[in-house]
């Protein structure tokens, strides 16, 4: 979507998001506010977790998409609507679509995950699948909707888009009117832009931060340029933030209203998401997690009581699996050791007591026996352990040595 010049971008109000909150009564949950002792004491602050994993459809892209389509006209609404995404966009539109009695269409990659198609079947739209990347995908949708009239409803970059998502804000000040920090995701920066609308307008001292994975942060160059710019393939687990331009609206409020973009690594964010399941009992995907991620790279750096958003709880089981080791490994769950053994009968079991008796738990073993390096009688064996923690990997490789191998770094 373009609108032109800078000076002729749309803007957003606080009525606006008033507005869309009135219209949003009944439709989308206020979602709980949840305070997290572990990091309170690692903030050294106040710290509670605003819950859109929770609300309908699993992520806060039901505000905006209802209420964009809320305001069609009635022809626009006979004409039905259309959208692409990887996943929550697809499912806030399809349940939208369906709750105002509007035709939906949805594109998606052929390579989304298949209970992300089949919710947003089950909420009612066409899934069509198309492409192998979310901008393919895109450019089917604008296509469809150039040729058939149907209504193309942009995830992130539209006033009534950021209006609907600005909800989120008026419910963090109504649940934590102490708040001093918000921290947010930002793809699109549609969420960012509408949180901060609302927040700015009644609450100026309040400190809106937004966080971007590493490998699609689109906003810091584009701040820095002073208009949106454009990032080559990025990269990231995060889908939901996983955006290669910020939008031409949102982007003037972000520029305008936020007061920090920070960035965190992909060890971050799969550590935030197994924080969130194991601290908070709480499932959040890797987008939705990523202000606990920035939470955990720099913990000294909000002032409390700072409210993190948990945006959406929408992940892939099988991505899950891998985050989850992904985020033990980061955390020090996991450790690889090599070292090396007399060839003998016995020698492997004796290994394993040391392990055990250091409560390490063995994943898997492989033994190297060729290798050049390795003397006539010596065998290399690689041990992939469980551990509980940093600390514990260091008391595992002092047991070994203590007990007489030699552990190769």
């Amino acid at each position: 979507m373009s609108y032109g010049t800078a000076d002729s971008l749309p803007s957003v109000t606080l009525d606006d998001v008033r507005g869309a909150q009135k219209m949003l009564t009944g439709v989308a949950r206020t979602t709980a506010l949840e305070g997290s002792r572990y990091l309170s004491r690692l903030v050294g602050e106040p710290v509670h977790l605003k819950c859109e994993n929770l609300q309908r459809t699993g992520s806060f892209k039901l505000r905006g998409a209802y209420v964009r389509i809320a305001g069609l006209l009635p022809e626009e609404r006979a004409a039905g609507v259309v959208a692409a995404s990887a996943g929550n966009h697809a499912q806030g539109v399809a349940l939208a679509s369906s709750l105002l009695g509007v035709r939906s269409t949805v594109f998606m990659p052929t390579g989304a995950p298949l209970p992300k198609v089949a919710a947003t079947r089950h909420y009612g739209a066409e899934v069509r699948l198309h492409g192998q990347v979310v901008d393919e995908t895109l450019a089917a949708a604008q296509e469809y909707a150039e040729r058939t009239g149907a209504v193309f409803i942009h995830p992130f970059d539209h006033p009534d888009i950021i209006a609907g998502q600005g909800t989120v804000g008026l419910e963090i000040l109504d649940q934590c009117p102490e708040v001093r920090t918000i921290v947010v995701g930002i793809g699109g920066g549609g969420l960012a832009a509408g949180v901060a609308v609302a927040v700015k307008a009644l609450r100026p001292d309040v400190r809106i931060i937004g966080v971007q994975a590493e490998g699609a942060a689109a906003y810091p160059p584009s701040l820095a340029s002073g208009r949106p710019v454009s990032i080559e393939r990025p990269a990231t687990m995060a889908d939901g933030i996983k955006v290669g331009r910020p939008g031409d609206v949102p982007f003037r409020l972000v520029e305008e209203l936020v007061d920090e973009v920070r960035t965190v690594s992909e060890n971050h964010l799969s550590s935030a998401l197994l924080l969130c399941l194991e601290r908070a009992k709480l499932v959040v995907e890797p987008a939705g997690a990523s202000p606990v991620a920035a939470l955990l790279a720099d913990p000294e750096a909000f002032e409390g009581p700072v409210v993190a958003l948990l945006s959406g709880g929408n992940v892939d089981p099988l991505l899950m699996q891998r985050i989850l080791r992904h985020g033990m490994a980061a955390g020090g769950r996991y450790l690889a050791v090599t070292l090396r053994l007399t060839d003998r009968p016995g020698a492997l079991a004796t290994l394993l007591g040391v392990l055990s008796v250091a409560d390490a738990n063995v994943l898997d073993v492989s033994h190297v026996r060729t290798d050049p390096r390795l003397g006539l009688t010596e065998v290399e064996v690689e041990l992939q352990l469980e551990t509980k923690g940093p600390e514990h990997c260091a008391e595992v490789n002092r047991a070994l040595r203590e007990a007489g191998y030699t552990v190769i770094d």
